[in-house]
């Protein structure tokens, strides 16, 4: 059976580089076209999953997504681009152009080979044992957690950390303490395991919390961090209180995304519809929750030029059918919703910047739960010897941070180590600005069924 599986899997690879060699991809760059943006033109032999491909390089090098249209019907993808650097302007530095090159082009390494990982931009290591958590979120989680692993000599490097919907899911590489190398001895790893469970039940037996998830392993995971956290949070169900009759405001006073999904009948297609505010990563979380439902986008049109943004994606199933029931619509708007809102931002955001060194993590974060704040997000990076972390916090009853709370946890920590980066991130939009007025007519007069592009 395995040797079977293996030629199916080398013929695969074989016809896939057959199709490269006569239709390699190819990738235009033009900053000449348009006054204010870069176009970044993709065209190639179409393949389920690449245009979430090609989103992900774009996003991890930080470029904003002004407008996209997207046409991957059949045997060809051909997608185009108006993309920033995150100062707005146009992207100029050759050595991001040439990156964008090579991983979208005809190049071995690129997204559209077929050796090619599915974690671009992340480099693969074995120097770091990887943590999966998701739990019920409460106030102190974080620093429990963080207390726990200085405890069993586990340094964090590298994590990433999201709530949503009192559920919390997080990614976490960490060190041995002395040796700075991978955790591997089987006992350690279930004792670091077993304790982080208990701390995720928040130390009790009884039933009525959720039963938590660990996962540790010394083993390298090629699953990008981002998606990770996607498939940690979708697996705990989070999308599951969305009531989609409700759709102005969740519980913690959010504007919730505007989502609708329609059937084409005469084309067998399903349009999905999305306004909501934008921001950092929006089209990933998307394109990349569709793209894990199994839904194949045939055609998209992406607009972000303003505060708001407006997606249309044209989709079907694997199996080439459009959504069959109320049932499958509803989830499908439900998986969009969470998708948008696990990544909003939400509370005060705070930098930190400063010499990393083992338990950094651990004394911060027992810092903001010994001044009632609670952590909604965060991401932890160590860049050589310095630490780059970002925390965005909110009071543990779930109001603002007071501004004199604050001075006092940065001069604990230090004024120049702690930077307060803008005010509360989720500010309710004015009455004009209503999340239902736009949706359908933004979409209107350049609906692909008016230019033509749809097939049946």
């Amino acid at each position: 059976m395995d040797v079977c599986l293996s030629y199916s899997y080398n013929m695969d690879d074989e016809i896939a580089k057959f199709i490269r060699r006569v239709n390699p991809p190819r990738v235009v760059i033009d900053n000449e076209v348009c006054k204010d943006v870069t176009v970044i033109k993709v065209d190639s032999a179409n393949k389920h999953g690449i245009l979430l491909e090609v989103v992900q390089v774009l996003t991890e090098l930080n470029l904003t997504i002004k407008k996209a249209y997207i046409s991957s019907d059949g045997g060809w993808f051909m997608d185009v681009f108006n993309v920033t650097d995150q100062d707005g302007n146009k992207v100029t530095d050759e050595i991001v152009l040439d990156y964008i090159r090579k991983s979208l082009g005809p190049d071995e390494s690129s997204c559209f080979s077929p050796s090619m990982r599915s974690t671009i931009g992340v480099k693969q290591s074995v120097d770091y044992t990887v943590i999966e958590l998701t739990g019920t979120d409460r106030p102190g989680l974080l620093s429990e957690l963080c207390a726990v692993l200085m405890d069993l000599q586990c340094n964090v490097v590298n994590a990433e950390i999201w709530t949503h919907r009192a559920k919390a899911a997080a990614v976490l590489q960490v060190t041995d303490e002395e040796t700075c190398s991978a955790i591997t001895d089987p006992e350690r790893l279930s004792k670091i395991r077993k304790l982080l469970g208990y701390v995720l039940t928040g130390g009790s037996s009884g039933r009525r919390f959720r039963e938590p998830k660990t996962t540790v392993s010394s083993a390298l995971d090629d699953t990008h961090t981002d998606r990770k956290l996607h498939q940690l949070m979708f697996a705990d169900r989070d999308y599951d209180e969305w009531d989609n009759n409700v759709d102005d405001e969740d519980k913690c006073g959010r504007v919730v995304p505007d989502v609708d999904v329609s059937n084409l009948h005469d084309l067998d297609y399903s349009i999905v519809m999305i306004k909501c505010k934008d921001r950092p990563k929006l089209l990933f979380d998307t394109v990349f929750t569709l793209t894990d439902m199994k839904y194949v986008v045939s055609h998209a049109s992406i607009d972000a030029e303003g505060p708001e943004a407006y997606q249309e994606y044209y989709i079907r199933h694997t199996d080439g059918s459009p959504v069959k029931s109320e049932a499958e619509r509803q989830r499908v708007i439900k998986c969009l919703k969470a998708a948008i809102q696990r990544r909003v931002s939400e509370g005060l955001k705070l930098e930190l910047c400063t010499s990393d060194r083992v338990g950094l993590l651990s004394d911060v974060t027992r810092i903001f739960r010994e001044n009632s704040l609670t952590v909604t997000r965060a991401e932890v990076k160590t860049k050589g010897d310095k630490a780059l972390n970002t925390f965005y916090v909110r009071d543990a009853s779930g109001y603002q941070v007071d501004a004199k709370t604050i001075e006092s946890i940065r001069q604990v920590i230090g004024q120049t180590i702690l930077q307060v980066k803008g005010g509360n991130t989720d500010a309710k939009p004015s009455p004009q600005d209503s999340p239902t007025g736009f949706l359908f007519g933004v979409f209107k007069s350049r609906s692909f069924v008016n230019f033509g592009l749809i097939r049946s």
